[in-house]
């Protein structure tokens, strides 16, 4: 049954708080707003009979025990940044708890109409470019009722826009974390390059302390004619954080996206990560690196949807598992009719550090045009003996000798990752995270 959650600022009369409280919004997101607040409170939550759900459990999942949106303040951080050591950036944004902390922009970006910093803050200044470019919008807002709760209730994020031909040769940073007991983050992330811009966001999340914490989320992203994104999001909040977001990206003819997911923290992860290529010649090079300890779950589905003629996808998602953790990853290649001479391709690997992990892995196709090549592949298995061995012999010790391996694993991601800040933070990160495998 469909909750009342009147404690915590999920019932109607918090909710129109919520909008009263947020007058200088555009009327449109407003109209947004109420449509998915509408379409929540008639909703129930996702159960096991649904495709994308029958292998997460949110049993245990209580979303009153959520300081919500309506409530949450902002807080001083002091979290450290993973992805920006050595780089030198155009701009950058600090959040807590979903709410803006710090915001900046280089002034000779903003002098080219480069629009960066708090969605909210955007919205409000600018609420009229967004509108022109986003329309509709990317994601889909009622796909389940975590998608309706952040239409309704997003707050914070961060919004990117990128005028027509303006190149940013400086990656901009964005960081968001959690901080004290149940807090929530509610972001909305949109980015937006017009025809033939070009620009690097790099964006993290992460926890300052072990408190239990919600983040739901989701990212809109849309790549313009010619225009060239990398984008990166490393997801690295503890281990007791729920963490649930819709991500999609549309990308026009001739464009170019290089997304690359981390996705290294969390209690509960359930993703929705769609990449849309609308216009003929489009690219899409999607990297994925997993890593899991404990009884950490992360469910990512992918969807690479080839919507035109001469489109090209490319997806490598990596995983490797420790302890009871479990990951699942659902892949789909979907080619419309109009898709001829898709070129796409999709593959999971999974490397299994304990014999008490366990990984799903479901690549799919769907396709309906008859001048195509698509392939996908999957692959788990547990680490060699003999590869430790052999490193063991040559001075390393057990727990180094497994190090290795791990890098070893992922270096092929790593290899296709562009930006060398990002290479040396997910492998740092990882490392740190290695345990040594028992014998037998």
């Amino acid at each position: 049954m469909t909750a009342t959650l009147t404690e915590t600022g999920y019932d109607q009369a918090a909710f129109e708080a919520f909008i009263a409280e947020r007058g200088h919004e555009p009327d449109w997101v407003r109209e947004r707003r109420v449509a998915a607040f509408s379409a929540f409170q008639q909703a129930d939550w996702p159960t096991g009979r649904e495709e994308e759900w029958m292998r997460s459990n949110i049993r245990l999942f209580k979303l009153e025990k959520f300081v919500s949106p309506v409530a949450a303040g902002a807080t001083d951080s002091n979290a450290p940044a993973l992805l920006t050591r050595n780089v030198e950036l155009g701009g950058r944004l600090r959040s807590v708890n979903g709410r803006a902390v710090e915001s900046s922009l280089d002034d000779d970006l903003a002098a080219k109409g480069v629009l960066f910093g708090p969605t909210d803050q955007i919205l409000a200044e600018h609420g009229d470019v967004i509108l022109g470019a986003l329309g509709e919008g990317v994601v889909n807002p009622t796909r389940d009722r975590f998608a309706m709760l952040n239409a309704s209730l997003w707050s914070g994020g961060a919004t990117l826009y990128v005028p027509k031909g303006v190149v940013i040769d400086r990656p901009l940073h964005a960081l968001a974390s959690l901080k004290g007991a149940h807090q929530s983050d509610f972001a909305k992330t949109i980015v937006i390059l017009e025809e033939g811009a070009e620009a690097t966001l790099l964006m993290e999340s992460t926890s300052e302390g072990d408190d239990e914490g919600l983040h739901c989320g989701s990212v809109e992203i849309i790549v313009g004619k010619e225009a060239n994104l990398r984008y990166v999001n490393l997801q690295n909040w503890n281990d007791r954080v729920w963490h649930f977001a819709q991500q999609r990206a549309v990308v026009h003819e001739l464009g170019r996206i290089q997304w690359t997911v981390g996705a290294l923290g969390a209690r509960m992860a359930q993703v929705n990560q769609e990449v849309a290529l609308a216009g003929q010649d489009a690219e899409a090079q999607v990297n994925g690196v997993m890593f899991t300890h404990g009884k950490q779950h992360l469910t990512y589905n992918t969807h690479q949807h080839h919507q035109a003629e001469f489109c090209r996808s490319d997806l490598l998602y990596k995983a490797a598992l420790q302890d009871t953790s479990r990951t699942v990853w659902r892949g789909m290649i979907k080619v419309d009719e109009a898709g001829q001479r898709t070129d796409a391709y999709q593959r999971n690997d999974n490397l299994m550090l304990s014999d008490t992990s366990r990984s799903d892995s479901i690549p799919g196709l769907e396709i309906e045009a008859d001048d195509v090549r698509c392939t996908h592949g999957s692959t788990s298995g547990l680490v060699d003996e003999t590869q430790i061995f052999y490193a063991m012999s040559r001075g390393y010790t057990r727990q180094e000798a497994v190090r290795m391996i791990v890098a070893g694993f992922f270096q092929q991601v790593f290899d296709r990752i562009t930006i060398e800040s990002v290479r040396e933070a997910l492998g740092d990160a990882i490392g740190r995270r290695v345990k040594d495998i028992p014998t037998g």
